[in-house]
């Protein structure tokens, strides 16, 4: 199991950070997005991954750690304000220069 999930983290890193490098606006957005879901799920994996424990120490013997938990419901929204930002300052910048171009050059067609 956890090699089928490093093999996920790294496949959505990997696709995340191509899609980063690409010249086009909408690629970049999607590549960021895919980036900070494998941030999420590897802040996820930090934590214990178990079923039916408490999250409060001394209750039981094994817990559940409730910080990794915290981190990635914060990361989440901070991510999805991000995306909705870098959305809008893509429509922005397609408004006022006529191309989705990340370069400041227009591209030839």
């Amino acid at each position: 199991m956890e090699l089928l999930y490093s093999m996920v983290l790294g496949g959505l890193a990997a696709a995340g950070v191509y899609l980063l490098l690409r010249g086009r606006t909408f690629p970049v957005v999607v590549g960021l997005t895919l980036l900070s879901y494998a941030v999420n799920l590897f802040l996820f994996a930090t934590g214990r991954l178990a079923t039916g424990l408490p999250a409060v120490i001394g209750h039981s013997e094994t817990y559940a750690d409730p910080l990794p938990q915290a981190l990635v419901l914060t990361a989440i929204v901070i991510g999805f304000a991000l995306t909705a930002l870098a959305v809008i300052l893509a429509l922005a910048a397609l408004s006022a220069s006529g191309h989705d171009g990340v370069d400041d050059e227009k591209e030839q067609p």
